[in-house]
């Protein structure tokens, strides 16, 4: 492969977490009595940290939301990953065939990865080079974490590459100077995601982990 990092998205690309994070993210919200359809919360917030999701929140409604949100939002998304929670098909066997360096930047919090991809035996894969949105100032779609990711693996932007399936997410690559390729082999994505990845700047996409190495092989230096 002609890139010295491989950088993962985990939520949707990693895991197939994003449908049980919006199933919380609606029971939690309609609890405060604000109510948003799936399909509303997938288009706005998925690859957006719970703490920008909150914020943007709080903005379009015009008030705050419990004290404790985050905590009973994150206590619910456990809950779902304990008896639902799957590795994304396919992914154990593109890790075990990659040669270079890898490693996992998220807009979940540290804790969330750490219960999320032990759940699925894929944390020690990753262990310690597992990086989180609260380790930046700006999450996605701002470049800060992958900017991070890559410094603190002592790789030049450039030759990374990204796996994304969110907008925010590929735009957060572009926006860092990375090649970005974007998956839509999540529960979540709908028809015409891939479309959208590649307007978003996506150099490429792919449907399945099983397409991803020779998808990574094919990509120009």
């Amino acid at each position: 492969m002609s890139f010295d990092l491989v950088i993962f998205d985990c939520d949707g690309v990693l895991i197939d977490s994003e449908m049980l994070a919006v199933r919380a993210d609606v029971a939690c919200l309609a609890e405060e009595g604000i109510v948003q359809t799936e399909a509303q919360v997938l288009e706005r917030y998925t690859g957006i940290s719970i703490a920008g999701m909150t914020a943007d929140l709080e903005r379009r409604f015009g008030r705050k939301l419990r004290d404790d949100f985050v905590a009973h939002h994150d206590a619910q998304v456990s809950t779902l990953f304990e008896t639902d929670l799957k590795a994304v098909v396919g992914i154990e066997t593109v890790l075990d065939g990659l040669a270079s360096p890898i490693c996992v930047a998220s807009s979940s919090t540290p804790e969330r990865l750490r219960h999320a991809l032990g759940l699925v035996g894929l944390y020690d894969r990753f262990h310690p080079h597992v990086f989180s949105s609260t380790m930046v100032a700006r999450g996605k779609p701002a470049p800060d974490l992958f900017l991070h990711a890559a410094a603190r693996m002592g790789v030049l932007p450039a030759r990374c590459v990204v796996i994304e399936d969110s907008l925010p997410g590929v735009e957060a690559a572009v926006a860092a100077g990375m090649t970005a390729v974007g998956f839509v082999g999540g529960s979540h994505c709908q028809p015409g995601h891939a479309d959208r990845l590649r307007g978003q700047g996506a150099m490429l996409v792919v449907e399945t982990m099983a397409a991803l190495p020779s998808a990574l092989a094919a990509l120009p230096s």
